[in-house]
């Protein structure tokens, strides 16, 4: 049986207003959650137990996926009291696992969507007889990240996490945020205390003489970390650019989910999600957005690039290109807000009160 570690601990403060309330795992992506799509791609790629590892806003996993079955999986959830690091929350998880010493083990952080084939890297960690396996891929500027050069054989050769000097740069391959552990490998790493698994368990493996490796893979990657991401990453799998089992529907460049009402004369494109009990008035414009449950998109509206909160409300004829609107908020007619802003939950913004960017 294969089994998993699927991180989903992290506060996600970067995503902020639309984690204040929910964990980041838990921000629809798609028309559904988006660990919804984790979980999924995991049960295709034959894993059948996943361990939730849990921290933040804890006590809303498992009334939403239960025991797993929904998925043909078994869910078991363990809840750290404080966090304690990506190694930390490893360690804690694996009690719950039932895989033996020299077994496989696959690690996913939660806030990655990918197009990598699991099973491949699974039998390149098998190949390789590796104590641990790390999914590496590469990315234009590797400066956020951490780095890890490998040998031609894909022996990992260092770690540097986010470099800080050019000169630290030695290669453009990145940590891309999935493992396979020989499951012992697990249960050297300190319990009981925060541990970066990317700062200390894998620069300590490597001095130690254990033998890592790297699958440098091309598939389709991106980091959920920042709202434009995640809102491009729901955008994506709705028009099927990387897929996911879990999206309810077709590929196509819109997804109006079950209760929505779109008025005639809007328009949808680039992949927009209108959730449940939401609604677009005429002539509104929504390219590549997130609009979610009970919200209202009045007429005229012109929205790209952007995620509108829970019942959150904007007015006629406003312009929004890259912002986010928290749950509850009120966006007055005729404002525009460009280039990342932001409107925190409950919030009430007049008519023609603000103003970001050029028209």
């Amino acid at each position: 049986m294969t089994e998993a570690v699927l991180l989903v601990g992290g506060k996600g403060t970067r995503l902020q207003p639309l984690t204040l309330n929910t964990p980041k795992p838990m921000v629809p992506a798609a028309g559904v959650p988006f660990l919804a799509h984790q979980l999924a791609r995991a049960r295709a790629a034959g894993v059948e137990h996943i361990v939730l590892a849990t921290s933040y806003l804890a006590e809303v996993f498992e009334p939403y996926f239960g025991d797993g079955s929904a998925y043909g999986l078994r869910l078991t959830y363990v809840t750290e009291d404080q966090p304690l690091g990506t190694g930390g929350a490893i360690r804690g998880a694996a009690e719950a696992l039932t895989t033996r010493p020299d077994e496989p083990v696959l690690v996913f952080n939660g806030d990655i969507l990918t197009g990598l084939d699991i099973p491949a890297l699974l039998r390149r960690h098998e190949r390789a007889q590796a104590d641990v396996t790390l999914h590496l891929t590469r990315v234009a500027d590797p400066r956020a990240y951490g780095l890890v050069p490998t040998a031609p054989d894909g022996r990992v050769l260092a770690f540097t996490e986010k470099p800080r000097h050019p000169d630290e740069i030695v290669t453009d391959q990145i940590n891309a945020g999935c493992y396979v552990f020989r499951r012992e490998v697990i249960d050297t790493i300190p319990a009981g205390r925060p541990v970066s698994v990317e700062r200390e368990t894998f620069p300590g493996l490597l001095d130690g003489g254990a033998l890592l490796h790297g699958l440098v893979d091309a598939s389709y990657w991106l980091d959920l970390g920042r709202p434009a991401s995640f809102i491009q990453a729901s955008a994506d799998l709705v028009r099927g650019i990387v897929r996911s089992p879990a999206v309810p529907g077709e590929p196509g460049e819109h997804l109006v989910l079950p209760g929505a009402h779109v008025e005639p004369g809007a328009r949808l494109a680039g992949g927009t999600v209108v959730g449940a009990g939401a609604r677009v008035g005429a002539g509104a414009e929504i390219t590549g957005s997130v609009v979610l449950d009970g919200a209202r998109i009045e007429a005229g509206a012109r929205i790209r690039a952007s995620m509108i909160g829970n019942a959150a409300r904007v007015g006629p004829r406003t312009v929004l290109d890259g912002a986010v609107i928290g749950d509850h908020a009120e966006i007055g007619a005729d404002n525009e807000l460009r280039e990342g802003a932001r409107v925190w939950c409950g919030t009430a913004i007049p008519d023609a009160a603000i103003r970001f960017g050029a028209a």
